[in-house]
């Protein structure tokens, strides 16, 4: 099966690299900066490992032949270029696997090559993209969940889940993917916007008088959103996200909040705005999440000249992670 990549940044590097390991017929579709960078291999490390691993990388340019299999793996500000980008790989029996946060991202993929030809999918793993152009594992664990759309169990999907189950991280093929999108958009948007809305990470807002209950109030306002939108979360992810956002001394702040903090692009507008749309439409209050939003557009507006140019560069080098 050949498998096209779009994006070696933070998150298509780090899977990218554990299916090249295993022997899958993997090309990452880059930036002309990006292949060059991974010319003499993409570096990847974490918890007990560093390895450079040697990778193909070509640009859109060199888009001639379509994959059977294209994962999705840009940041949602990317999309719209990297559905342009991938059209030539794009052919009557390939399968496109977005693995995007949040839900408005599945909409545009499925109006642009048709929900017939689209799975839906979520990745859970902590990675950062270093200046050098390394992905840095900050957590052990990594998880990768797919599955049909209309939660049928088809052979396409049974043959995608055999190319993809390598060593490396956990897959699963889940019967009910949009489920599973909705509660890990719930999850991103309380951790969004506690850490954005507070300034600092979990850790120093629980040790804060009053820090525990907003964190709460901000987890019951977002998962009240998914169940009106007929994904009420389980009790499973509803412990993970008390265990994430509850443990005194965590250093976890989202990735939303460290985009912010570095002067890099972000996904505030994807993930809080487009979360809040849809809440208002379900009739949902979520003031919290409106607040953080304010404070990231505020954030935004006081962001210098100086400081987008200096942004440019870094945005290239992750266009695509």
């Amino acid at each position: 099966m050949k498998i096209l990549i779009v994006g070696a940044g933070a998150t298509g590097g780090f899977f990218g690299t554990r299916l090249v390991q295993a022997g899958r017929d993997v090309t990452f579709l880059v930036r002309p900066h990006r292949a060059e960078q991974l010319r003499q291999g993409l570096r990847v490390y974490g918890p007990g490992y560093d390895e450079t691993i040697p990778v193909r990388a070509i640009t859109a340019q060199q888009l001639e032949d379509p994959y059977d299999l294209v994962l999705l793996m840009t940041k949602a500000w990317a999309l719209d270029e990297a559905m342009e980008d991938i059209t030539p790989a794009v052919g009557p029996d390939t399968t496109i696997l977005p693995l995007l946060n949040g839900m408005a991202h599945l909409e545009k993929v499925n109006n642009r090559f048709g929900q017939e030809s689209v799975l839906g999918g979520i990745v859970r793993v902590v990675t950062t993209l270093t200046p050098d152009g390394a992905v840095h594992q900050l957590k052990p664990g990594a998880t990768l969940i797919f599955g049909e759309q209309d939660r049928r169990r088809t052979d396409r999907a049974a043959r995608i889940e055999q190319e993809l189950r390598v060593p490396g991280y956990d897959l699963v093929l889940d019967e009910d993917i949009l489920a599973a999108m909705w509660h890990k958009w719930a999850f991103i948007a309380a951790g969004a916007t506690t850490t954005c809305l507070m300034r600092g990470t979990i850790g120093h807002i629980l040790a804060t008088p009053g820090g525990r209950d907003f964190v709460l109030a901000v987890i019951d306002q977002t998962e009240r959103v998914a169940a009106a939108a007929g994904y009420p979360v389980s009790e499973a992810a509803h412990a993970a996200s008390l265990e994430m956002f509850t443990e005194p001394g965590s250093v976890f702040t989202s990735s939303l909040y460290r985009d912010l903090t570095a002067g890099l692009r972000h996904e505030g507008e994807h993930l809080l705005g487009e979360f809040i749309d849809t809440a208002e439409r379900l009739g949902v209050d979520v003031p919290l999440t409106r607040l953080a939003l304010t404070h990231v557009r505020v954030h935004d507006q006081n962001s210098s000249p100086h400081h987008h140019a200096r942004s440019t560069k870094q945005e290239e080098d992750v266009l695509k992670a």
